[in-house]
């Protein structure tokens, strides 16, 4: 696995709504976490990421290596809307995920409605 998000990183071992996302971090199950977010059908661990611009293959490996349990992911990207490079969203295309990128705050939003519903959804959370 990429960047560090191997089953026996510290993580959170199972999905949970984000109850907060700002200055600079998240809360979720009690917890606080300051930096960006991977949330997966497996849990949610700490990602190494603080800008749209440093997005790439690797970082996005975890997401895509979880085809077979994750229908959809989205991708936010701090405070503003942007658009993945078009090689970065074939990857997702290709593994049968769909994407969505928007702003962090919505795509925040989101990932907790479609979890709340039972979907097999995930986020990456860049923290604003």
């Amino acid at each position: 696995m990429a960047q560090g998000l191997g089953a026996d990183a510290p993580h959170l071992p199972y999905p949970a709504p984000i109850d907060a996302y700002g200055e600079g971090g998240f809360r979720f199950a009690a917890m606080s976490h300051r930096g960006s977010i991977l949330c997966l059908p497996d849990g949610i661990w700490a990602w190494p990421v603080a800008s749209v611009r440093e997005l790439n293959e690797s970082l996005l490996r975890p997401a895509l290596e979880r085809a077979g349990t994750l229908e959809l992911f989205f991708i936010g990207g701090g405070r503003d809307p942007f658009v993945l490079p078009k090689q970065l969203r074939r990857l997702f295309r290709e593994a049968g995920i769909s994407l969505d990128t928007m702003a962090t705050g919505p795509a925040a939003q989101t990932y907790n409605i479609l979890l709340g519903e039972g979907r097999r959804v995930g986020a990456g959370l860049i923290a604003v």
